[in-house]
């Protein structure tokens, strides 16, 4: 079973096809590596992707003294990899909370990126209600206790839906992952896991233009979790962005990026 090992860390993976344009791709909250399947059946026979695990997720494992994930180690995991692979250059595609992942990566290998697919990231700019969803301890340092006993979160969430202070659709979105002890167990450790991943966007677009990396946002028009308003300022900074809305939600945005791609290959040439 094909994994990055270090200092007690499995970063597990997968590959799909065997195409000479590499990509390294990170899923979105509650997925797993198999998700991008359906994006490498749309580009063979032109790329290999290697899709990850995200920790907390699939069959990665972080050991509590790697707790939280650091930049840094992340990146030294990567560097391993492409190693071990021996790639010298690469693309990155990441989805939802992958874009944090896609982002430290741009910080620690801008001259290897030949370029990069966001679709609807995490870690630009993220709204409130999102934080919310995914990283309750946002709102309380007392989230962990939210784990055994979730009643006064479903109360509030509800609440906030009756007073319509917060789309639906996200409710359902924070419902679906906070349902069962095992999901609201993984939303803490991740919450708690990927707390440092934190960036600084203006660095982030510095990078991107000076080494010219073409950069293409997915983005869903009725996408209430990362909403197209939150990137605005950051995709009118970077000088090689293209941006391509999809009429979809957050949820099935891969699906429809995956039916895109089949379509317009050439992104990749």
């Amino acid at each position: 079973m094909p994994f990055v090992e270090l200092e007690r860390a499995r970063f597990h993976y997968q590959s799909f096809g065997q195409g000479p344009h590499v990509i390294l791709a990170f899923h979105g909250y509650g997925q797993d590596s198999g998700h991008f399947q359906v994006i490498a059946e749309a580009l063979r026979p032109t790329s290999t992707i290697y899709a990850f695990d995200l920790f907390f997720h699939g069959k990665s494992k972080l050991p509590k003294s790697k707790m939280p994930l650091q930049k840094r180690f992340l990146q030294t995991l990567i560097k391993q990899f492409l190693e071990e692979k021996k790639i010298s250059s690469f693309s990155v595609l990441a989805f939802s909370m992958g874009g944090k992942f896609a982002l430290s990566l741009i910080e620690g290998f801008p001259t290897q990126i030949d370029r990069v697919l966001l679709v609807a990231p995490d870690g630009i700019r993220t709204n409130f209600w999102y934080s919310m969803a995914t990283y309750p301890g946002f709102l309380s340092g007392l989230f962990k206790r939210t784990v055994l006993k979730p009643t006064p979160f479903f109360k509030f969430v509800n609440f906030l839906e009756r007073k319509k202070i917060v789309d639906r659709g996200l409710v359902r979105f924070a419902n679906w992952h906070m349902e069962s002890t095992p999901k609201r167990l993984r939303v803490y450790r991740s919450w708690v896991g990927f707390s440092k991943l934190n960036f600084d966007i203006r660095k982030i677009v510095r990078i991107l233009n000076e080494h010219q990396i073409e950069l293409t946002m997915f983005l869903g028009e009725f996408d209430q979790v990362i909403p197209q308003r939150s990137l605005q300022v950051f995709i009118k900074a970077v000088q090689k962005c293209r941006v391509i809305v999809l009429k979809t939600g957050h949820a099935l945005l891969l699906h429809d990026v995956a039916y895109y791609l089949r379509r317009h290959q050439e992104i990749f040439r």
